[in-house]
């Protein structure tokens, strides 16, 4: 499991830029499975995941939920039957920033998890 999950997400308010392609090209080795995309100008990372049914996906968007909050850093989140995608990027940049990947190896965490506990 990537180092990052374990990281906590710091306050990002505005005022600091966006990783460039640079920095961005350096971590995403970290956040197996995620892919870069730029939606309105924006980079954000998106991942989707593959569940057996509704329930499971929806338990995994709860959990989502539950680190989004304790992190006060939150995704978008798209449920449906037997997948869920997931978008990290921090809106008062306009970007990625580190927490961005932290949230995305917290979230691989999770999957991993459900997938291990069947």
């Amino acid at each position: 499991m990537s180092a990052l999950a374990d990281e906590r997400c710091v306050p990002c308010h505005g005022g600091v830029p966006p990783m460039n392609e640079s920095e961005i090209a350096q971590m995403l080795p970290e956040v197996p499975g995620w892919e870069v995309l730029e939606i309105a100008n924006q980079k954000r990372l998106q991942r989707t995941f593959k569940f057996p049914d509704f329930v499971a996906a929806l338990e995994f968007t709860n959990r989502i939920g539950q680190i989004a909050e304790a992190e006060g850093h939150h995704p978008l989140m798209i449920t449906e039957w037997g997948k869920v995608t997931v978008a990290w990027w921090t809106h008062a940049i306009g970007g990625l920033h580190r927490n961005d990947f932290i949230m995305a190896a917290k979230t691989n965490q999770i999957y991993a998890q459900m997938l291990a506990s069947g």
